[in-house]
């Protein structure tokens, strides 16, 4: 059944999609990417385009196939990974996005937040989804897009169309696994994963909270039904009539840091991951105990199997580490990403500056939602050679800070942590990050372990793979990295961006420039 069968995953990011063929090692045999375009409204707000998304979904899938010459017969099933708490509605007749999709980074509903702060909502949000409240999370958003959509994309003339069609269901709500899988199979689905990061969704219960879509006047009537993340009832199938001209199981779905949990074969208790994209999420599987953190991190589902207890864990949510690097292209100091470890190497130490990449403010262990980008200790003589290696280093130290806080809540002195993600292709990232947090980092073979999740949660569902022991046969070492740097000097370099971090905090205010 497996010699010449394979699973697909989707990989649906923050800045562009992929689509991954793996066979039943776990290895990758067709691999197809596209970036789609980053819309900035304004300051500190972050669209996407849903039907360009879409379309370079189809786009990827078709590329991939054809470059290895699979045929869509060939595939057992479909996952689907995706950036977390972006969300969107669409019209369920037409099926079109009433409005751009707003990003998990986007900031317009501070303000909101601030007023769940003043009315004492905090705690009730914490205790029940496990979630700091920030503009983060769908919550928000959504409530926003009822608000404020254009009734003009519906074909309606009166704005109060938009909230009454929602409480007739006639307006869908997701996040991009639920706009993916409703246009691969025509169903209204989320997962588990997914939804306990929406801020509507009680982790403990396990269903949609009354309370909570009260409060954000979110009808249930919009909302998708939420599944296992590894579901072997299927999610649906693909239409034989539609792009892929076969019918191909979607069996499985993870919110893309999960995804990488899963992927990283993190499958007990004390097992933790960290991923370098975008921003970084560092997760430790805590079991079926959803612990509760006391030092800034975030209780949220890790996965669930179908006919399985759901398996929680703590996150630490890094909003910007990848996309510093980025930063550092769009100013011209790099032309690639690859040139930041010989710029770094170059340099014996970043000559005391410290880059805060608070970019949309600071998520854990901070949050802050009014943090902004800061860089300090500059002098005449800083050459962009420090500001590179400062960059490279606030990644490592923006880890450590979650480290220190998972160890805190745990009670788990971590020894080892996995590693993934774009940016631990770079050596010298990987040996600075077993120096600052002091432990051995692992890079495994495949790298694309997010995909690789989601393949394995759909793969899991129709029998491709018969266990989680299989998966783990699967998962190789590539590098490990050990610590050299003498404590002392790495514990006082932390301690300074410590004092760095606070320079950065609470920056950007009403009215202030």
């Amino acid at each position: 059944m497996t010699n010449n069968t394979y699973v697909g995953a989707v990989d649906q990011g923050t800045t562009g999609t992929r689509f991954i063929v793996f066979d039943h090692e776990g290895q990758v045999v067709a691999n197809a990417y596209e970036k789609h375009e980053q819309i900035y409204p304004e300051p500190g707000w972050v669209e996407h385009d849903p039907t360009e998304i879409w379309e370079n979904t189809k786009d990827v899938i078709r590329r991939a196939l054809g470059q290895a010459s699979i045929s869509p017969d060939q595939l057992e099933a479909i996952g689907v990974t995706n950036q977390r708490e972006t969300t969107l509605l669409w019209d369920a007749d037409s099926g079109r996005p009433v409005h751009n999709a707003i990003v998990w980074q986007d900031r317009r509903t501070t303000d909101r937040v601030e007023q769940l702060e003043e009315d004492g909502f905090v705690e009730t949000i914490r205790e029940k989804t496990g979630l700091e409240a920030d503009a983060y999370f769908s919550a928000t958003k959504a409530e926003w897009l009822l608000d404020n959509a254009d009734p003009i994309k519906l074909e309606r003339s009166r704005p109060e169309d938009i909230r009454d069609r929602a409480e007739k269901g006639e307006v869908l709500f997701g996040t991009i696994d639920t706009w993916l899988i409703y246009n691969l199979t025509g169903e209204h689905i989320t997962e588990v994963t997914n939804a306990s990061r929406t801020m509507l969704y009680n982790i403990h219960d396990l269903e949609w909270d009354d309370d909570l879509l009260a409060e954000f006047d979110v009808p249930e009537a919009m909302l998708p039904e939420v599944r296992p993340s590894s579901d072997d009832a299927t999610y649906g199938s693909t239409d034989p009539d539609g792009f892929l001209e076969a019918e191909v199981p979607v069996a499985g779905a993870l919110g893309d840091q999960q995804a990488a949990l899963f992927g990283q074969t993190c499958f007990d208790a004390g097992d933790a991951k960290n991923t370098y994209g975008t921003g970084s999420f560092f997760l430790m599987n805590t079991g079926d105990e959803a612990v509760e953190s006391d030092h800034g991190l975030l209780t949220t589902i890790g996965f669930q199997r179908s006919g399985e207890d759901v398996q929680y864990a703590l996150e630490g949510s890094i909003f910007i580490t990848g996309a510093a690097i980025e930063w550092l292209e769009d100013m011209s100091l790099i032309d690639n990403p690859a040139q930041t470890a010989e710029l770094a190497r170059s340099v014996d130490s970043t000559d005391g500056v410290y880059v805060v990449p608070a970019f949309t403010g600071l998520g854990a262990p901070h949050w802050d939602q009014r943090a902004r980008g800061t860089i300090v200790g500059m002098t005449r003589g800083t050459r962009r050679e420090h500001v590179v290696r400062a960059t490279l280093e606030s990644i490592a130290y923006q880890t450590r800070d979650v480290a220190e806080a998972m160890e805190a809540d745990s009670g788990i002195e971590m020894t080892s942590l996995k590693v993934d993600g774009g940016a631990v292709k770079n050596n010298f990232l990987c040996q600075l990050q077993s120096d600052i947090i002091g432990s051995e980092i692992v890079r495994p073979v495949v790298d694309e372990t997010t995909a690789l999740g989601s393949a394995y949660a759909a793969g899991l569902a129709v029998g491709y793979w018969s266990d989680p022991d299989e998966l783990r046969s699967n998962w190789q070492v590539d590098a490990e990295f050990e610590p050299k740097m003498d404590r002392a000097v790495a514990d006082k370099r932390y301690d300074r961006w410590s004092d760095a971090v606070e320079r950065a905090r609470d920056w950007a205010r009403d009215g202030e420039e």
